[in-house]
């Protein structure tokens, strides 16, 4: 028979302190009122105190009948019982948890900003739909291939680091005590030749929109308004790419001065970029000032009030049955230029290029953006691109 009584127990939970029941049985209760039970025992010749919930939610008889079967279970049946919590809590770790923990903690290491949301981004995109509940113990060799099977084709650079960052993630909770096993590994099941089909070699280039075709397509996405089509109007009239309108934010655009100055971590080349904006692409920023969301961050957000993802934009060309790529439109803005007899060095400064021959990079610090009474050349493209979208368009 325990030493402690109901009423005792009751009296107990107002008066902070350790309260013996009996045969490794206790009860404490801690200066901000706090209570637990607990059940001291000895396996191995450790001692081991083992919790059995909140005093003011499990009686003393069901803390007494708790502490008989976990002496069983330990003395009598040689279990570690901690051991099996911890597994049982660890089987409830969903992948998701476990990626966005690791996303966390590694945040500082992330080479820019806009790597760590892509990282993140990436794995919500195409691994949370089907392994984001999954815990990450149960997560198989087959279960990553079925996320990548759609994919691995497609965008093999993109399949590749998703497999990637799902295998960090599944080696990231093996440590954690998580999961049972690393990852599998790249050079086994998750292999192109293995348990994934051989990557089949595609041209690099992204197949472009003939730019005679351009007007017309401008006609056709400017019927139906959306933050996701203003973004790609944007991008056509601009030449930038789609990282760096869907980052976009207000205070980047001197609308007075008619400059849109793209910070440097969100350039591919880590290196600030200064967009002249026609008068096209003024009108563009206008809608878009006039659908401002509240609280948004960024000019053209998504659904959360957040930048989109780098699917939104591909998604209404797909919408709008065009087989081209939205990278293809800095192509369709070069061959324009070109016909016009616009001077390549110009061009490639507008699409922030680096200059492949090293001594003219060296002496070639000229941003072709001349002053607000002399435009520069840059100034003038930009205007001449954005007249033939929207001119012919218009007409």
């Amino acid at each position: 028979m325990g030493k402690l009584t109901a009423v005792a127990v009751k009296a107990a939970l107002a008066i902070p302190g350790t309260y013996q029941d009996g045969d490794g049985l206790f009860l404490k209760v801690g200066k901000t009122g706090a209570a637990s039970w607990l059940l001291r025992l000895q396996r191995d010749g450790k001692r081991q105190d083992i919790g059995l919930g909140s005093a003011k939610l499990v009686t003393l008889a069901e803390a007494r009948a708790r502490a008989a079967e976990l002496r069983k279970a330990v003395k009598v049946e040689k279990r570690d019982v901690l051991t099996e919590r911890k597994d049982e809590e660890a089987a409830k770790v969903t992948f998701r948890e476990a990626a966005t923990q690791y996303h966390s903690e590694n945040e500082a290491g992330w080479k820019s900003d806009v790597y760590g949301r892509q990282w993140l981004a990436s794995l919500e995109n195409y691994a949370f739909p089907k392994l984001g509940d999954m815990t990450t113990g149960g997560i198989t060799a087959a279960d990553i291939i079925s996320v990548l099977t759609p994919i691995w084709q497609e965008i093999p650079e993109t399949a590749r680091q998703v497999r990637n960052r799902i295998c960090a993630v599944l080696d990231y909770s093996h440590a954690k005590g998580w999961r049972s096993t690393e990852a599998p590994s790249g050079n086994s099941s998750l292999k192109a030749g293995r348990g994934l089909p051989r990557q089949i070699k595609k041209p690099s280039n992204r197949k472009a929109m003939p730019y005679v075709a351009v007007p017309s397509f401008l006609t056709a996405l400017r019927r139906k308004p959306s933050y996701s089509r203003l973004a790609l109007d944007l991008l056509i009239l601009t030449g930038v790419r789609s990282q760096e309108v869907r980052l976009a934010k207000w205070d980047e655009f001197d609308l007075d001065q008619r400059l849109w100055t793209i910070p440097a971590e969100h350039m591919k080349r880590s290196r600030a970029h200064i967009v002249p904006l026609s008068e096209a692409a003024m009108a563009v920023l206008a809608k878009a000032e006039a659908m401002q969301m509240e609280g948004a961050e960024v000019v053209f957000p998504g659904m959360t009030g957040k930048a989109m993802s780098n699917m939104t934009l591909l998604k209404v060309m797909r919408d709008m049955q065009e087989p081209f790529h939205v990278h293809g439109f800095r192509s369709s803005f070069t061959d324009w230029a070109a016909n016009e007899g616009f001077p390549n060095a110009v061009v490639e400064a507008a699409l922030a290029h680096k200059t492949p021959d090293a001594v003219q990079a060296a002496y070639r610090r000229t941003t072709y953006l001349g002053t607000p009474d002399n435009p520069g050349a840059r100034v003038k493209l930009m205007e001449a691109w954005g007249e033939y979208c929207s001119g012919v368009a218009a007409s």
